[in-house]
């Protein structure tokens, strides 16, 4: 899938759509992600030595992430975190690279989502954790 497929399945759009590209195998996605140059998440963080924070390293494995949700639950859902568990802070990213995200569904209960994912550039490992979701009904939404 491309950037427009994916914007018929994430809710996120510019400046905060975080995957270009993305490909599911069953339970596996296997997305790509290059972090602009100009990306505001880096513009302050840190100025002289931009680094990607590490929470945009997280919603950029959630994004990924999702995209195991079958596509039907997520026109009359949005996905939520519901926790980070065992997220590890490997490698620093910065503007230019490319991240590659590998997600695994772990299991599901319900509207709970779980998944371990990890990202990489060019075969650095570079966050690494378990994300959980839970999906929340649209019409639940802004009430």
């Amino acid at each position: 899938m491309d950037r427009q497929e994916i914007k018929h399945i994430l809710p996120h759009r510019e400046p905060m759509l975080l995957v270009d590209e993305t490909v599911r195998e069953g339970e596996l996605v296997r997305s790509r992600y290059t972090v602009p140059r100009d990306a505001f998440f880096v513009q302050g963080h840190f100025p002289g030595h931009p680094v990607v924070p590490g929470v945009i390293l997280c919603e950029i494995m959630a994004q990924s992430s999702v995209l195991l949700i079958p596509a039907d639950d997520l026109k009359t859902n949005t996905a939520f975190y519901a926790g980070l568990d065992g997220v590890r802070f490997r490698s620093s990213v910065y503007p230019g690279d490319t991240v590659c995200v590998e997600a695994r569904l772990r299991g599901r209960r319900g509207p709970a989502v779980f998944v371990e994912a990890s990202a990489s550039v060019d075969g650095r490992l570079c966050c690494s954790g378990k994300l959980n979701f839970m999906l929340v009904p649209n019409d639940k939404l802004n009430q």
